[in-house]
């Protein structure tokens, strides 16, 4: 009898084990949203580890350079891209979600200057320091005629624009504020933003569209996530993290 209890009671857990698969997060250093060295890997991994638990899945973070982070979702190295604006060209190779939070994202320049923006073609005679593979707007993005420089992180345009190599640079307001706290504290008060945001960009999870459950894990983390807002542990999340 006692083996055939155990028998049943473990047909019964298999389903269990199935649903509970296991998926490979990725993203960049972007503190405050993805940074190894923050509480719980950073705000949009915690939320995001956090609701794909609350669907079912397990998840394994790793932290590597951006252009890394989108070929391996490519190769199928990983499972989750944890930090993504929307893009035509990567919803080529990925399936995203509803957006989780929201990016306002602004544009910076020298205290002093002159630069005023209202379109996109005020930007015209600029240099812009931008981030590599960042997908600001569609507009930004496809435009021809902005003189765009390519640099490696927002502390690097920053030190440019300080420095004069560049006349302006652009990122997520938050994360703005979050390295003039600490890196960038000896420059913040040369530098200030634009009145007009360029954006707001919806932060999505993208899923490679060769994972069999894409469109599944999709939906399961848009569902979790608005059972975590209507819960409050959404905001007690958001909390935490100082936000």
């Amino acid at each position: 009898m006692n083996g055939l209890r155990a028998l049943c009671l473990s047909l019964l857990l298999l389903p269990l084990a199935v649903v509970a698969q296991s998926l490979r997060l990725v993203a960049d250093s972007w503190p405050p949203f993805t940074d190894q060295r923050l509480l719980n890997n950073g705000l949009a991994v915690d939320l995001v580890s956090r609701a794909l638990g609350r669907a079912g899945y397990a998840t394994d973070y790793a932290q590597v350079p951006w252009a890394r982070a989108v070929r391996g979702l490519q190769r199928s190295d990983y499972d989750v891209l944890i930090s993504a604006w929307y893009s035509d060209e990567r919803a080529s190779f990925g399936y995203f979600s509803q957006p989780y939070l929201v990016n306002r994202i602004r544009l910076l320049r020298r205290k002093g200057s002159r630069i005023r923006f209202e379109q996109l073609s005020d930007l015209y005679p600029y240099r812009i320091a931008v981030m590599r593979g960042y997908a600001y707007s569609a507009e930004f993005n496809a435009d021809p005629l902005l003189r765009k420089v390519s640099v490696g992180s927002f502390a690097s345009a920053a030190r440019m624009l300080q420095a004069k190599r560049v006349d302006l640079t652009l990122e997520d307001e938050i994360v703005v504020r979050y390295h003039f706290g600490r890196e960038l504290s000896a420059i913040r008060d040369e530098l200030e933003f634009l009145p007009q945001p360029l954006s707001e960009n919806g932060l999505h999870i993208l899923i490679r569209r060769s994972h069999p459950d894409h469109q599944r894990i999709a939906e399961a983390f848009n569902q979790a996530i608005g059972a975590m807002r209507a819960d409050g542990s959404y905001a007690a999340i958001l909390q935490r993290h100082g936000l």
